[in-house]
């Protein structure tokens, strides 16, 4: 077994560096950050080529054998992206769909230039929770889905349900021509109390500043709006989209 003592070791250091997109981009990898992320990851066949462990916890995982590497408390601070470093970091392979695995789908889910890593990551777990088939990120502008923060906000639900990038409206269309697409905004046509859905369907979001870039309000086909008391101007997106994809997905 592997024992780093250094925080200045070159394995360290290359790992520190899965905290930048760049980095991640161009090594086709990601940081997994604490034992129920990292035996989630694992339990889903996500490829793991290293885990960083301090020596006491090393039992809890015995599963993934020779990939354990033992490592002081210094250098976990060193690689790990939360204010109190976990008891192990692991390094794994991002895992990319292709866009073929949307045939067939029933139940997708939109989500446009979503700025919030933490947004992004618990939508995310909410759309795993609630029958989606898909989730589709769309736009230029949608944070990195491997962002640390997006992992660990996700809670091992990242790649329960497969996601895909398009970033052309034409693609989309073509994709989704099919589909009952639902725009989700402020002022709509429909209350959500009173919308029943018609399968197959998109479901879209817009992100919390901007809400859904006009071609995609034209593009629906309907559109809806969470009922709720006039004093209160709007909620966060990711609690919007747990109301929403529970009352279409599963009521």
């Amino acid at each position: 077994m592997i024992e780093i003592t250094s925080v200045n070791n070159e394995l360290v250091k290359d790992t520190a560096k899965l905290q930048q997109k760049k980095f991640r981009n161009s090594e086709n990898k990601f940081l997994l950050e604490g034992f129920k992320v990292i035996k989630e990851a694992y339990d889903f066949n996500i490829e793991i080529e290293h885990v960083f462990v301090l020596k006491e916890h090393i039992s809890r995982y015995e599963f993934l054998k020779d990939k354990i590497i033992l490592v002081t408390e210094p250098i976990l601070k060193k690689i790990s992206t939360t204010e109190s470093a976990p008891d192990a970091v692991a390094v794994g392979i991002q895992k990319h769909f292709d866009k073929s695995i949307l045939k067939g789908t029933k139940r997708v889910v939109l989500l446009e230039n979503i700025k919030d890593t933490g947004n992004l990551g618990t939508i995310m777990r909410t759309a795993a929770a609630f029958n989606a088939d898909a989730i589709v990120l769309y736009g230029k502008e949608t944070v990195d889905l491997y962002n640390p923060k997006c992992v660990r906000s996700a809670v091992g639900n990242l790649w329960k349900v497969p996601t895909v990038s398009i970033s052309e409206i034409n693609e989309l269309k073509e994709m989704f021509k099919d589909y009952e697409r639902v725009a989700t905004l402020p002022k709509a046509t429909t209350m959500l109390k009173d919308f029943k859905i018609k399968l197959p369907s998109l479901v879209m979001f817009g992100s919390e500043a901007d809400g859904l870039s006009k071609e995609l309000i034209d593009f629906a086909t309907t559109s809806v709006k969470i009922e709720m008391k006039e004093n209160v101007e709007s909620l966060n997106l990711s609690i919007s989209a747990a109301v929403v994809l529970y009352e279409a997905f599963i009521q």
